[in-house]
């Protein structure tokens, strides 16, 4: 049996035959319903230069907290990469229609400096020739990926949601997550991940998929969908036509995905179609080869069968389109940076995300216009679908947000418990063997941390082994953190040994751990050590098919500070273990075998 013939055992027999209750109508009753754009929307249209018809395709980075007055490197690198000083000055000279913001681009300091950056990026788009308003967006995906950090209230991820099998949780999500991000001035959120992950190889979704039950996936993607738009923001399912079976980063490469069309329809398609048919304001392609779908080899970003005739004329979608960012390897390898925007514009896209060099991008549009190879009804059409979004989510009647707002909204109190209450729903108990957990504060007072210590996926306090240390402690235990790291050596490993003596039990966190490596040696040494040891992935589940020495395991699906005090949580007794596995672990010596299948979990016994 090939690997790939494996990855089809992953799926439950349900899973393979749900996907026609998930599917939704051919034409959508979203898609009917749907109004024309206003005469309004039209004559904005109508007044503009050419100039701003094509900025207002673009979606860009910008450096700095400050839309007029960034940092000094803020500004040189806003200099180097696109020709100008700020955000104000990005938006006068390109009329860009939307900005994306990045913490690694110094925009998401605090909610207050986030507030007003988005304030200073609208007064900016309200003073040009043709006042209209910027669509800010980020990607906020909770879990591994996420913007904007503490102290605005951070959920589980995708694949922890898939654990815990709530729609109402999901909604839950969408609803307060957007809720914040409206406070904030941001309107358009890159979330949900509607890629089915049926791949435990997946170098790029992985645990930012719900799980690789289509069915399922649709399902808490439809909610949270509903969630996000409940609270006025856009959301966006990606990566179309699906991301989920690849081994290829499509940030560094092309990946091709090998699906027969009848494969699709049934792993692929269903979240996507639940995405339309809840009311989706937005869907982000992929950088993927899918010869099933399109012969030609282009991307399907750049593909008119899949964007248009696909996910237009078979999907009945009429809402946005937006690329994945136009700076990633996958969609570059074939055409060049020009060419790029006006394949994607022609296979059907309407929002260019963030290209590597906005000047050529930008230019090479105008060119296609100029030249005929675009028509500026073409334009039209996309600028209209951008308008009627804006329209939609408030930002021609209420643009601006204001301090007290952030107050009363970002990271309150409310917000926080929820996300508590949805984190213990989602962590799943894998091994309990000889009835080891819930662990007593009597016979397990003296606890050792070890382990992982990624960087924190999302502006948490972090890192992983402090957290789960001090989580401990706030329940009456006595713990001790010691960070191993991603790849212990043997000192590292003699230390935490070492360490474990005099201890009641050992936690051991390990973060994508393989077969054989550095990780599966510390866990067996300290099993060898006597004490016992409970073992948390904190990634991806599927570590612990790798691993031997521990009497217990659970799997948290990211290693937020919300998810991992929740472990805490259920390791002490105070909540039970809910989660379900959403993915199938295969085999570390077979994995065309499966070690536990989809829904499994275990219980406390009581």
């Amino acid at each position: 049996m090939s690997y790939r013939t494996s990855r089809r055992t992953l799926l439950t027999t349900a899973a393979a035959t749900a996907a026609a209750a998930a599917v939704g109508p051919a034409l959508p009753a979203y898609a009917e319903a749907r109004r024309a754009p206003s005469d309004r929307l039209r004559r904005i249209v109508s007044r503009m230069s050419l100039a701003e018809k094509v900025g207002q395709l673009f979606v860009m980075r910008v450096y700095g907290h400050s839309a007029t007055a960034p940092d000094q490197a803020d500004i040189d690198a806003n200099m180097n990469e696109m020709g100008v000083r700020t955000a104000a000055e990005l938006i006068a000279k390109y009329h860009v229609g939307g900005i994306i913001y990045f913490s690694w681009a110094h925009n998401t300091r605090d909610p207050h400096q986030i507030a007003d950056l988005s304030n200073g990026i609208q007064r900016a788009g309200l003073s040009q020739p043709t006042p209209v308003p910027l669509l800010i967006a980020t990607d906020q995906e909770h879990g591994i990926v996420c913007r904007v950090g503490y102290p605005a209230t951070l959920f589980p991820g995708a694949m922890a949601l898939g654990a815990g099998g709530s729609a109402r949780d999901a909604r839950t999500v969408g609803r307060v997550a957007g809720a914040e991000l409206r406070a904030l001035g941001i309107r358009q959120n890159y979330s949900p991940d509607a890629d089915v992950n049926v791949n435990p190889a997946n170098p790029v979704i992985g645990v930012r998929s719900f799980g690789a039950d289509p069915a399922a996936v649709a399902r808490l993607v439809a909610a949270e969908v509903r969630g996000y738009q409940e609270a006025g923001i856009a959301a966006t399912a990606k990566h179309f036509p699906g991301h989920g079976d690849t081994t290829v980063d499509s940030h560094t490469g092309i990946p091709v995905i090998t699906h027969t069309r009848q494969q699709w329809e049934e792993l692929d398609a269903p979240p996507f179609r639940a995405a339309v048919a809840a009311g989706i304001d937005s869907i982000m392609t992929a950088h993927i080869q899918f010869p099933a779908l399109d012969a030609t080899n282009d991307p399907a970003t750049l593909s008119h069968p899949i964007l248009t005739g696909i996910l237009r004329e078979e999907l009945g979608y009429r809402g946005v389109i937006v690329t994945d960012s136009l700076g990633m390897q996958g969609v570059r390898d074939k055409y060049g940076d020009d060419r790029v925007p006006v394949l994607a514009l022609k296979a059907g896209a309407d929002q260019l995300l963030n290209p590597p060099d906005l000047a050529v991008a930008w230019n090479g549009v105008m060119a296609a216009v100029t030249r005929g190879e675009i028509g500026v009804a073409r334009l039209d059409e996309s600028i209209l679908r951008i308008l009627e979004l804006k329209e939609r989510r408030g930002l021609f009647s209420h643009p601006y947000v204001s301090g007290p707002g952030v107050d009363r909204v970002v990271g309150i109190r409310p917000h926080l418990a929820a996300a508590d209450a949805v984190a213990e729903r989602t962590t799943t108990l894998l091994a309990n063997a000889g009835g080891l957990l819930p662990l007593s504060r009597r016979r397990h007072r003296n606890v050792l941390v070890v382990g992982a210590d990624p960087a924190s996926p999302s502006g948490t306090t972090g890192p992983p082994t402090t957290v789960l240390a001090k989580a401990f402690t706030e329940l009456g235990f006595t713990a001790t953190a010691l960070s191993t790291g991603t790849l212990p050596s043997q000192a590292q490993i003699d230390a935490a040994v070492a360490a474990a003596r005099g201890k009641d039990v050992v936690v051991v966190g390990t973060y994508n751990a393989g077969p054989g490596g550095a990780q599966a040696r510390l866990v067996a040494a300290l099993g060898a050590s006597g004490v016992p040891v409970v073992h948390l992935a904190i990634r991806n589940p599927y570590d612990i098919a790798h691993l031997s020495g521990y009497a217990a395991s659970l799997a948290t699906y990211s290693w937020t500070d919300v998810e991992l005090r929740a472990a805490v949580r259920v390791l002490a007794g105070r909540a039970a273990p809910a989660g379900r596995l959403p993915v199938a672990v295969p085999r570390g010596d077979d994995p065309t075998q499966v070690l536990y299948p989809i829904g499994y979990g275990l219980s406390y016994q009581r």
